[in-house]
């Protein structure tokens, strides 16, 4: 069975919780807020973009984005960002941390593979290669 919709939407969904919770990171205003949400809405656009496009770039920089556990272990990282009072940042990143922890558990069933655009990581780096 093919789940490259499922987890675009679920993609989809974690970048746009990420730019949500980045927003929400700017509250109360202080200059560490800001700089942590200003990083946490990249990522989320970010996510998002890889969702449409894959730039050269991110496949040579950041080739952990083509697997399941290290987008799963970027995920609970961002996640574990945004844990933190107004409730809208617990409640994202939450959300964001245990699709990371479901991320990292597929990496180890075999019977799921992930989706074209997270296996396209230019062939440089995986476990694919030997």
């Amino acid at each position: 069975m093919d789940y490259s919709n499922i987890f675009r939407l679920v993609n989809l969904a974690v970048g746009g919780l990420m730019i949500l919770g980045g927003i929400g990171q700017f509250f109360p205003i202080g200059f560490q807020s800001v700089i942590v949400g200003c990083y946490v809405i990249i990522f989320g656009a970010a996510t998002l973009l890889l969702e449409f496009q894959i730039p050269p770039a991110v496949s040579r920089w950041a080739p952990f984005l083509f697997s399941f556990i290290g987008r799963g272990i970027f995920y609970i990282f961002v996640g574990s960002i945004l844990l933190h009072l107004p409730a809208i940042r617990i409640v994202a990143g939450s959300i964001i941390g245990i699709v990371g922890v479901g991320y990292v558990i597929l990496e180890y069933i075999p019977q799921i593979e992930p989706p074209q655009n997270m296996r396209d990581a230019g062939g440089e780096w995986g476990a694919e290669q030997i």
